[in-house]
């Protein structure tokens, strides 16, 4: 099944994408995709729920808002220079274990919706990625237990203010969790639509042009490892969002380094998970 969630922000409703593309609003299930909704098995039961009422479920309109496929997590963790070559372009060593990071589940929003630079920003990057979604919490789980606590797989542009994450005192999580700095969706697709999450394909142009292209099978440490890594360090709950790393490509690796400026646009995608797309725009407030 792909999950979504569509409205206007902040009252966004449950939906299913079908399989020919068509939308529709399961709103009558009765829940959101929450906590709650993951750990008491509600993709099942919204499966078997479909299979009476999928005829009586309104259809969603063209232009409609996608928000994020998830309702708030309690978590949403990154693991940092997942990919060799992003960790040589990033001038960093690779890892003996995943780096890990927290951004803000306020910087969550839809797949289609704008970028804000922040204020005082100059450095704020691109990053495509691969993000997981827990589907049974999971606190010393094995490589081999992964996959049954996983709910799903959703696309994650981890939008990055390179300056407040590298230059300023202090973690990453300064350039990393500003409003609008973790679009997801179009779609959280489960994880029978994803046949091996650690061999997909994914890419992101800017303003047409591609910038990364690369595949999850240059991962360091792939799903079953970062996860079972993560859970010896902390309970993973129903919902959370753990985004798994971004290949090279990226406009703090090139020569000369690019930043995102007012009026770029960004589009970026991966095998199985849909193809998203943001405007950047300046901030306007005080």
């Amino acid at each position: 099944m792909k999950l979504i969630r569509f409205g206007d922000v902040g009252k966004e409703k449950p939906g299913i994408q079908l399989a020919n593309g068509t939308k529709i609003d399961v709103s009558n299930f009765g829940e959101d995709y929450n906590e709650t909704f993951f750990e008491t098995n509600g993709i099942e039961r919204l499966k078997n729920w479909l299979k009476d009422n999928e005829s009586k479920c309104p259809s969603i309109s063209e232009g409609t808002r996608l928000g994020s496929p998830i309702c708030r997590p309690s978590k949403l963790l990154c693991i940092g220079l997942n990919y060799a070559k992003h960790a040589a372009e990033a001038g960093m060593k690779i890892p003996s274990e995943p780096v890990l990071f927290f951004k803000s589940t306020t910087a969550i929003v839809g797949p289609y919706d704008d970028v804000i630079i922040p204020k005082g920003s100059e450095k704020t990057d691109w990053e495509v990625e691969l993000a997981v979604v827990i589907g049974k919490k999971a606190s010393y789980i094995s490589k081999e237990e992964v996959i049954d606590h996983i709910a799903g797989y959703v696309l994650h542009n981890d939008i990055s203010e390179r300056a407040f994450q590298i230059e300023r005192e202090g973690q990453w999580c300064k350039g990393k969790g500003c409003d609008t700095f973790a679009p997801l969706g179009p779609f959280l697709a489960t994880t029978d639509e994803i046949k091996d999450p650690n061999n997909l394909n994914l890419w992101l142009k800017l303003n047409g042009k591609t910038m990364q292209d690369s595949s999850t099978s240059d991962f360091i440490f792939n799903i079953q490892e970062s996860i079972s890594y993560i859970s010896q360090f902390m309970t993973l709950l129903p919902g959370d969002v753990i985004s798994t790393g971004t290949p090279f490509g990226v406009g703090l690796g090139l020569n000369p380094q690019m930043f995102l400026k007012p009026g770029d646009v960004m589009e970026l995608g991966i095998e199985g998970l849909g193809v998203s797309k943001q405007n950047v725009k300046a901030y306007q407030g005080k």
